[in-house]
């Protein structure tokens, strides 16, 4: 099938945005709701947080937890391959892939004990490094961000460490995460992710666990 033959299943054909359980019929009503939404999900898991499996399973928990408002397919896997909607941008892992490259990040992940015992520098450094890993492989048709954020924080606080998200935006993620996927350059990850670890009972940290 060609480019221009695929449909993607996950879009409304009337609409071109993505089926949604709210009836938003724009992507402004769609993204609103969606944050709304997520971000009241989101405050429950600082309460009740899911299993802490540290894999694939995990992630998906998240995921379904945060949209099961939004989206019939909360927490499941993508079935069609997809790419940033940016001039220039590559593809993310294939659909085929997905379940075979997750295991095998885990399994280096648990290698090292979740990141646990580390000096602040090398936190930083191996966050990067899985952080980029991750969002190659983004297991999710959208959601990917936020439910990454919600795992990470999760493994951070688990090894001694708070992520404030509260200064990163979305473009400063944006340009961080291709520039480590497309260009294999750390720089900007690695400064955006250095200026959000911060130690359990510091001051700045003490409000910024959940805020995700």
């Amino acid at each position: 099938m060609s480019p221009a033959e695929f449909v993607d299943p996950y879009l409304d054909p009337e609409t071109g945005i993505l089926r949604n359980k709210v009836g938003a019929v724009t992507v402004s009503a769609l993204a609103e709701a969606e944050a709304a939404l997520s971000f009241a999900r989101m405050v429950q898991l600082a309460d009740h947080p899911v299993e802490p499996t540290g894999d694939l399973d995990e992630l998906r928990a998240i995921h379904r937890h945060l949209f099961q408002d939004v989206y019939e397919w909360a927490g499941e896997l993508r079935t069609v391959d997809i790419v940033k909607n940016v001039e220039g941008a590559q593809f993310f892992l294939p659909v085929s892939m997905i379940t075979r490259a997750s295991m095998f990040t885990v399994a280096e992940l648990r290698e090292e004990n979740m990141l646990m015992g580390m000096s602040r520098e090398r936190f930083v450094e191996r966050l990067a490094y899985y952080y980029d890993a991750f969002n190659y492989i983004h297991p999710f048709r959208e959601g990917n961000g936020r439910t990454q954020r919600v795992f990470w924080s999760r493994v951070a606080r688990d090894a001694g460490w708070q992520l404030d998200w509260r200064a990163v935006r979305g473009s400063i993620n944006d340009q961080a995460s291709r520039a480590a996927a497309e260009d294999r350059n750390f720089g900007p990850l690695l400064e955006m992710l250095n200026q959000i670890v911060v130690a359990i009972g510091d001051e700045r940290g003490r409000d910024a666990g959940w805020r995700v």
